[in-house]
């Protein structure tokens, strides 16, 4: 049996990363100049601040926040190592070409931790396959016109995602809570055309399917 679809899509982008830190190098993706984004600084100023921030590739890593200021959107989300399924749907559902030419977003990514603590494998994979309209409107509740950082949105007090919610935001130490129990957990990436903040929760309106144990329901 073929492997379902989230794992076709995922697979290519955990080989990069591995790639990218020093084993055999990947084939070049599609959308990604030589295959990976430049290794040095940028021109631009890119800090990130959050608890995660450290465990995600930094100074002259491959993927390093100051070299992702050069890509779209789209490029940069693959670069970041914790977001492969969330970066995954977005192809899956189509969005990608779309978020790609819009100029000037705010992503609010969710981590792979937080997809396998919504939903369980079948689900998630029923959503890739099937359910792709429920899909887009899962992945909307995490985009928001304009490009804001931490700073903004706290300062907002809420914003108004893609698929029309309305998020309250508030301060939560050095970072923000969105709505009633997402946190940021490394913000500010910035983007060509977007700022990309990672949070813990996945947004929306799905219920949760997950089961705690990280297996497919029987």
């Amino acid at each position: 049996m073929s492997a379902p679809l989230r794992w076709r899509l995922v697979v290519p982008v955990l080989l990069l990363t591995v790639a990218a830190t020093g084993c055999s190098r990947a084939e070049p993706r599609s959308g990604t100049p030589d295959g990976a984004p430049a290794t040095g600084g940028s021109s631009r100023v890119a800090s990130v601040t959050g608890p995660l921030c450290e465990l995600l590739p930094s100074g002259t890593d491959p993927g390093n926040p100051a070299a992702l200021t050069g890509e779209r959107v789209d490029v940069a989300l693959r670069w970041i190592p914790v977001l492969t399924t969330f970066e995954a749907a977005l192809r899956a559902s189509g969005l990608t070409d779309e978020l790609r030419a819009r100029q000037g977003l705010t992503v609010l990514a969710p981590t792979d931790d937080a997809f396998r603590r919504k939903f369980s494998e079948d689900d998630l994979d029923g959503l890739f396959l099937k359910r792709k309209n429920e899909l887009r409107d899962l992945l909307k509740a995490h985009v928001v016109d304009g490009s804001h950082s931490l700073t903004d949105l706290v300062a907002a007090g809420s914003v108004t995602t893609l698929d029309g919610a309305s998020v309250p935001i508030t301060r939560a130490d050095a970072m923000a809570r969105l709505g009633a129990d997402a946190t940021t957990l490394c913000v500010d990436y910035r983007a060509t055309n977007a700022r990309i903040h990672i949070i813990d929760k996945v947004l929306g309106k799905l219920p949760t399917t997950a089961d705690g144990s990280g297996h497919r329901a029987h």
